[in-house]
């Protein structure tokens, strides 16, 4: 295991409401959903964990209380966890910006992350694509048979991010929902609320001429968005158990 504590600090959006999956989970916020005996969003944390990440802020919305009191009473060990709540829908940059300025960190990149995905991303792979190029902020992504419910990323030889696709049927690389960024690089984000990373972020940022790196990645990959998915989480977890730090479990 590296020791990312002084490379990156994360932020893990975890403000979801969960439409899809209202009748499932009734009164908790979709990242909170219980999978192999703890909530969907501590294993995301127990990952990065395993990584080295010693930092972690969670950018809550709905219910947020919920998720600072599970957290305040069942720490992760050896991770610093605060829960940076929205009192408005800031959108998922949005989001992420305000939980950067509220944590007082200064990492020297930020990790975000997806509260209802799991991407097992090497993050080693994302210091070497930093440090080794001009690249300043990292998209891991995933090649998929179909990408009619996520979009794709289209790049060009070099994995310098072009553009999202529409969704459509078909072949081609999703982003995983994990990514890195300078801090240089946030600071050309559009200065507008709510922000959207994928609409607005990342459009703006290409035409700008920003490097974006995508790095595809093989290792096993859930979104919880659907009753069928989250159905299966448990076993997908106990199956990757090498990729947490169990810790305290």
């Amino acid at each position: 295991m590296k020791d990312f504590s002084q490379q990156f600090a994360a932020v893990i959006l975890a403000g979801g409401f969960g439409t899809r999956l209202k009748t499932v989970l009734r009164d908790l916020p979709k990242p909170m959903a219980p999978v192999a005996g703890r909530p969907f969003v501590e294993w995301v944390i127990r990952y990065l964990a395993k990584q080295g990440v010693q930092q972690v802020v969670l950018s809550t919305g709905y219910l947020a209380e919920v998720v600072a009191d599970y957290f305040a009473k069942q720490p992760v060990p050896g991770v610093a966890i605060q829960c940076v709540p929205e009192t408005t829908p800031l959108g998922t940059a949005g989001g992420f910006l305000h939980s950067v300025r509220q944590s007082g960190l200064t990492p020297a990149s930020w990790l975000l992350l997806n509260g209802d995905t799991l991407a097992f991303a090497p993050l080693a792979d994302a210091v070497a694509a930093v440090g080794n190029g001009p690249a300043s902020g990292v998209i891991f992504g995933r090649e998929v048979p179909d990408t009619s419910r996520y979009g794709s990323l289209v790049t060009d030889a070099t994995g310098r991010l072009l553009r999202f696709a529409e969704k459509q049927p078909g072949q081609g690389i999703i982003s995983t929902g994990v990514y890195l960024f300078s801090p240089a690089l946030m600071e050309q984000f559009p200065a507008r609320t709510p922000l959207s990373l994928e609409q607005e972020v990342f459009p703006a940022l290409t035409a700008a001429g920003a490097s974006l790196k995508v790095l595809p990645v093989q290792t096993p990959f859930l979104d919880i968005g659907l009753p069928e998915t989250l159905g299966a989480a448990d076993a997908f977890v106990r199956a990757n158990y090498s990729w947490f730090d169990l810790t305290g479990l």
